[in-house]
Formats: structure tokens, C-alpha cells, sequence
């Protein structure tokens, strides 16, 4: 379970960089980033409420196994 201060930086980051702070939260190669970046590239309003929709509302825990690690965690 990430802790509120973890989610607060995600967030920031998701503001600037939408894909970024998807990436953080569920992996490079997911799909979630793959539409959170399609979504930023067509429009970056978009890519950044899908962003905050998928750092905020998703359930980290359901996405978490071996073949599919974030970046961060050890």
C-alpha cells in the first residue's frame, strides 16, 4: 500500500509529466501507460485526467506480480 506522501509526489508528477507518473505507479509496460500516453500525445488535458484516474482510483494491488514490477519497488 503506498503511503500518502508517495501518491501526493505521483500526482505532482502526473501533472507535469501524465506518463511519467503512470509509469511510476503501474510500470512502463502496461496498458494502462500505453493509453495514458496516447491520451497525452492526442491531448494533454486528457492524458493528464486519465493520469490522475489511474494513479488515484486503480487498484495498484490487482496489477502487482513478478512479470509486471514497478520501477520503484524492490
Amino acid at each position: 500500500m503506498p503511503t500518502r506522501c508517495e501518491i501526493c509526489c505521483e500526482i505532482m508528477i502526473a501533472i507535469f509529466l501524465p506518463p511519467l507518473g503512470v509509469c511510476f505507479r503501474h510500470g512502463c509496460c502496461s496498458v494502462e501507460f500505453i493509453v495514458c500516453l496516447l491520451l497525452t500525445i492526442l491531448g494533454y488535458i486528457p492524458g493528464i485526467i486519465y493520469a490522475l484516474y489511474a494513479i488515484v482510483f486503480a487498484d495498484r494491488d490487482q496489477y502487482f506480480d513478478e512479470y509486471r514490477r514497478p520501477l520503484y519497488a524492490a
